[in-house]
């Protein structure tokens, strides 16, 4: 079978990497790659933005949050953790989730909530804090949780109408977490090839030959490119502590809508350090737009950042529009860091 052959990569971290290592113009012509939605701070719907926002603001209340989430906007361009900071809301930057659970015990008559986001690679980590602060009896810590799940979304990605995608690069360090079982039903469903990559320009490459040969082929199946980090069962121990503290829910994620599966939420006895349920606080209505942005056709694969209008010029990293200017893991900042327009 012969090409033109359209590839996505699903996690930001590859964008970043095939655009820094100039992979992206070493391709031949038969071959495209566009970007998915693997960036754990851009799918994170505007509504949880204002959410955090709302917590943030309220009198007590100690907010935590990685820093690549300062700066995400919520339903309007401008309201941001970072902006609330700089108006005197206590908004902290970690590193770590079990550092909040120091702030916790350091400060036991202020409230603390830690702002939870990430793929599958980064909710171990909040579900150790979550077992630690019951086990601890810390009753003043709770957890904003906004975790995703990422093949649900490469899920409905394959079965959209209008999508070009005809393979996946897999994320590898999810894949080194939960093991390639969804995967594979993933190749079963929707007889389409992927391939396990890694982050390297070596790796990168190596999937992207793999993925195109299947395609040539007429073959569709699971590979693995990145043998050196990702086994089958991926990480038992991790998986057992997520699914003792998580449970799969549906969520919405920016760009893609409601997800099916598509997130995390806290189960059995660790729903007592839900956010949402302690404070019950809802954001002042607003719609959950991004202006001349469209952040959200570039999360489904459907545009690229240099199709949108404001890219560049009116969203930029120091004053976005849409949340894949602002992480590091973002198609848009990659495109502007590394010159692509």
């Amino acid at each position: 079978m012969t090409g033109p052959w359209t590839l996505m990569e699903v996690c930001g971290g590859q964008t970043h990497a095939l655009l820094r290592w100039g992979l992206d113009q070493l391709l031949p012509a038969d071959l495209r790659l566009i970007h998915g939605p693997g960036c754990p701070v851009c799918v994170t719907p505007a509504e949880r933005i204002d959410r955090a926002l709302a917590l943030a603001g309220q009198p007590g209340v100690i907010f935590c949050s990685y820093g690549d989430m300062l700066q995400v906007p919520g339903s309007r361009p401008g309201h941001d953790l970072l902006g609330l900071r700089a108006r005197g809301a206590d908004v902290r930057l970690l590193t770590t989730p079990l550092q909040a659970l120091a702030v916790a015990r350091d400060h036991p008559e202020r409230q603390v909530v830690m702002l939870a986001v990430g793929f599958e690679t980064t909710a171990p980590a909040t579900a150790l804090l979550a077992r630690q602060a019951l086990a601890l009896g810390v009753p003043n810590l709770s957890l904003l949780v906004c975790h995703v799940r990422v093949v649900p979304a490469m899920r409905l990605i394959a079965a959209d109408r209008a999508t070009a995608v005809q393979g996946f690069l897999a994320a590898g360090h999810v894949a080194a977490v939960m093991g390639t079982a969804e995967l594979q039903q993933l190749v079963d469903d929707h007889r389409l090839p992927v391939v396990v990559a890694g982050f390297g320009p070596d790796e990168l490459l190596q999937a992207v030959g793999a993925c195109r040969r299947q395609l040539q082929r007429g073959e569709a199946r699971l590979d693995n490119a990145y043998a050196s980090v990702v086994t089958a069962d991926g990480n038992p121990r991790a998986r057992r502590l997520l699914a003792s503290v998580f449970e799969p829910a549906d969520v919405p994620w920016r760009g893609l809508g409601l997800l099916p599966g598509g997130g995390l939420r806290l189960r059995g006895r660790y729903a007592v350090l839900d956010a949402d349920r302690r404070f019950g606080i809802l954001p002042p209505d607003a719609s959950n737009h991004d202006g001349p942005c469209i952040s959200g056709r570039i999360l489904r694969g459907l545009a690229r950042p240099l199709d949108c209008p404001a890219f560049g010029s009116a969203c930029t990293p120091d004053h976005p529009l849409g949340a894949p200017m602002v992480s590091d893991e973002g198609a848009c900042a990659a495109h502007l860091r590394y010159r692509r327009h």
